[in-house]
């Protein structure tokens, strides 16, 4: 039985062209190389299993090749590539620092760089993860690094460069390497796959090249491990059911729920998800990330963002197209505020439950917004509308509460008198001239039609009663914590806590004042918005001060404070 050679190693790149993702890095390299123009200390950084050090055992064996290609590559057929290619070269040197970091070890390497290299022009040394080296041995390496033998060749590569000191950064030539794309490794995948005779899905291989995020080794190595699962078919199916990856299509499933506001829906689908065995906090990250490609989705500048198979980005771009962008913003916020809240919770399920809910009220709210912006528009466009030909009745209707407009009638061959207009006026902090926008509502005539007294205690009802109407609940909520004064008989004053409120209820003021006017009887009321101004200023009491106060608020303390002769410091 021959030996199993796991993927990562079988098809470990061995010639910069074979190197996945990393095209400008290689490219640099082998120009070095052609043009004779080698550094003696390079640093290689960059996320785990990007080829960093495939990379520098690659540019190790070209640097010493006999017969080198027109394009900078090796020959693999000269006695220093094959010695290399057989593990038995004398000229490459590596070390792992993570486990050879001391002083010891680095003068021991220093000692061996004064050897000359017996076949090649140089000696390369490969220092793996050379972050982990301690302080005494960076500053023991330093002079070698600054001025090597001309025969010899360092190679740095670390996955944290913010680690190295500073004086290590200056004397190399730094080469960042970057994540590797999902469509550059599902390809590969595809090309090892078509080697070993496997059959795959794209999908499957999509969802593998996810997983290892960014990185092709643990992209490999998922890889055997499905097919082992798999017995040599990999499908999507298998892929989801080995990795413990939760399928995309519940997240359409829970999205079409909330567009239809439909709770139990949401509430079921997350126990189901739930009984399956997944963690929670992967399904609110998920979740995340699923608004956001909704949102990618959206606009075909950022399509470019979303890397996944064809057959499903149709169904992401159908999806989206349900979905408005203000919708997904919010989504994308309430999901983050939730994912970093999870870690705290003690009912860890209710804080899943809770998110699920709110996604539903967030678009009924949405819709109801829409419906009070159409019936406010139609309440100051009524004036213009009694004057067309085709003027009909605005009549109530169940989400909105508005006052019957009497319909007018013409004789024929007349013209209807031109009707008086009140304005509402909406005032900020008592100044007339910072007013909302002005809305015109119609009249059969100058004088008011209804001008009755009303208590204070009939305003509070009537602005309660809008409140709990309104669909709109940051309206409901402002209007709840408000207690609205009355002025002069019909002057209604109402203090907001900030500006950002004020201005929502300046939008919807039309709407509160014609409703109130019915309700009150009385079209003369006017609203009178202002901002709640704090004083800040701090009094500073004595400990007598505090303690006098505290007894006029309790006066059995002071018995306390004799009963157990106390006394103040």
């Amino acid at each position: 039985m021959d030996n199993y050679i796991v993927s990562a190693r079988k098809y470990r790149p061995s010639t910069f062209h074979s190197v996945v993702g990393q095209k400008s890095l290689t490219t640099t390299l082998k120009n070095a190389i052609i043009n004779n123009k080698l550094a003696h200390a390079y640093l290689f950084c960059g996320p785990r299993g990007v080829g960093k050090t495939t990379c520098a055992r690659i540019f190790a064996k070209t640097i010493n090749c006999f017969h080198p290609t027109p394009d900078g590559e090796a020959c693999n057929e000269c006695e220093s590539c094959r010695s290399f290619n057989e593990n038995r070269s004398l000229n490459i040197h590596e070390l792992d620092a993570a486990s050879n970091n001391s002083v010891d070890d680095i003068r021991a390497l220093t000692e061996q760089v004064r050897i000359m290299p017996q076949l090649g022009k140089y000696k390369v040394y490969i220092i793996d993860e050379v972050h982990m080296l301690t302080q005494s041995a960076f500053n023991a390496f330093l002079k070698t690094l600054e001025e090597p033998p001309h025969h010899a060749v360092f190679i740095l590569a670390t996955t944290e460069k913010h680690k190295i000191l500073p004086t290590i950064l200056s004397r190399c030539q730094i080469y960042d390497f970057n994540r590797i794309g999902i469509n550059d490794i599902v390809e590969y995948l595809e090309y090892v796959a078509k080697q070993e005779n496997i059959s795959c899905e794209r999908e499957a291989l999509n969802i593998i090249a996810q997983k290892a995020d960014g990185g092709m080794r643990d992209a490999l190595s998922i890889f055997d491990q499905v097919v082992s699962f798999s017995q040599g078919n990999v499908t999507y199916k298998t892929v989801i059911e080995n990795l413990n990856v939760l399928d995309y299509d519940y997240y359409f499933r829970i999205t079409d729920a909330i567009l239809q506001n439909d709770v139990p829906k949401c509430l079921l689908l997350l126990n189901e998800i739930l009984s399956k065995g997944f963690d929670g906090q992967h399904i609110i990250s998920g979740l995340a990330l699923f608004f956001r490609d909704l949102l990618v989705c959206k606009d075909p500048q950022t399509l470019v963002l979303f890397e996944v198979g064809d057959a499903v980005k149709e169904k992401y771009l159908e999806s989206a197209r349900c979905c408005e962008t203000a919708f997904l913003y919010k989504a994308m916020e309430l999901t983050n505020e939730t994912d970093l809240n999870y870690r705290y919770s003690k009912n860890k399920r209710f804080s899943i439950e809770l998110l699920l809910i709110r996604l539903c009220q967030l678009k009924a709210s949405s819709e109801g917004s829409d419906k009070k912006k159409i019936v406010i528009e139609a309440i100051s466009q009524k004036g213009d509308l009694r004057n067309s030909e085709n003027a009909t009745d605005f009549q109530d209707s169940k989400n909105t509460v508005a006052p019957n407009v009497p319909k007018i009638s013409t004789e024929a061959g007349k013209l209807p008198e031109a009707p008086g207009k009140s304005i509402v006026r909406v005032r900020l902090n008592g100044n007339p001239e910072q007013t909302g926008k002005p809305e015109t509502v119609s009249s059969q005539a100058e004088k008011p039609i209804q001008d009755l007294p009303f208590s204070r205690e009939d305003l509070i009802q009537s602005w309660k009663n809008y409140a709990n109407q309104t669909e709109d609940v940051y309206l409901k909520n402002t209007m709840a914590y408000i207690n609205p004064q009355l002025k002069d008989g019909y002057k209604i004053e109402a203090e907001m806590l900030n500006p950002k409120q004020a201005d929502h209820f300046r939008e919807n003021s039309p709407a509160i004042r014609e409703y109130l006017a019915s309700a009150l009887r009385n079209s003369r009321i006017e609203l009178d918005i202002k901002i709640k101004t704090e004083d800040h200023t701090q009094t500073l009491f004595t400990d007598k001060e505090k303690y006098l106060y505290m007894v006029n608020k309790n006066p059995s303390l002071k018995s306390l404070v004799q009963k157990f002769n106390l006394r103040l410091d």
